[in-house]
């Protein structure tokens, strides 16, 4: 990697809320609280369900490979592909490289690091309190019964999928996007589109059944310039990413102007 200089970053933060059921699986042997096969990841100090930062990010940059049309060239489990830079062309080609990263064992030298950083995202004290009053089916969750088909057999197998439920609010959310080169404002640009691509898909398991509608809200953008390190400006607040999408223009702009690109 040459020599890289911090333009500035940019913090999104707000929150996440669960339009829907939301399963983000956890382990079941350290994790699980009573005898459910599918439970939720949780802060082993709060007992919390949360929103990993890694299950945002890579749920973004999942759909940001398929809209790229990104090659999937590496398998990473069973039925599981992704997509990595091979070479320099390809990087540059494919915006998910530099938006999202690349790993430390490619064999060619990127211009600058990795733009996203996506943090976890602790439930809000507000939905926590809500949802320990109504007394649901476990510390802040549901249980929902599926049962799964033999499609040869057409056996029914039930089983327990642990969910926060709908409506409950996962904040603060901070993402964290770094400008290291005049053209990064294109890529901004892209960030806001992976964050689209999430709210019309699904965040965590079951989606396909209903479960993992999110919505992000309550949107503020802050501009930090590197040379000083002092906050520029900012600009929200948004209540809804919809609300934000339709002044893109204007917040591109502010961008540049903040930065003076």
């Amino acid at each position: 990697m040459t020599d890289v200089t911090l333009l500035g970053r940019i913090l999104i933060t707000g929150g996440i809320r669960a339009v829907t059921g939301l399963h983000i699986g956890g382990s079941p042997g350290a994790l699980a609280i009573g005898n459910v096969d599918m439970p939720v990841i949780r802060n082993p100090v709060t007992g919390q369900p949360y929103i990993p930062g890694s299950s945002l990010k890579g749920k973004m940059r999942s759909l940001s490979e398929k809209v790229t049309g990104a090659p999937q060239n590496r398998s990473i489990g069973k039925d599981v592909r992704i997509h990595v830079a091979e070479n320099r062309d390809q990087y540059d080609r494919y915006w998910v490289n530099p938006l999202f990263g690349v790993p430390g064992e490619v064999k060619f030298d990127v211009p600058a690091p990795t733009r996203l950083i996506v943090r976890d995202v602790p439930m809000d004290e507000g939905s926590a309190k809500k949802l320990l009053a109504v007394r649901t089916d476990m510390p802040y969750t549901e249980v929902k019964w599926e049962a799964a088909i033999d499609r040869v057999t057409s056996a029914a197998t039930p089983r327990q999928l642990e969910r926060v439920p709908a409506d409950t609010v996962f904040a603060p959310m901070e993402l964290v996007f770094s400008l290291y080169l005049p053209d990064d404002v294109a890529l901004f640009e892209h960030l806001l589109t992976a964050m689209q691509l999430v709210e019309d898909d699904y965040l965590g398991g079951q989606g396909s059944r209903g479960s993992g509608k999110v919505r992000f809200e309550d949107l503020m953008l802050t501009a930090k310039r590197g040379d000083t390190y002092g906050v520029v400006g900012t600009m929200g607040e948004y209540k809804t990413l919809k609300e934000l999408l339709q002044k893109k223009d204007e917040i591109l702009r502010w961008v540049r102007q903040s930065f003076a690109l």
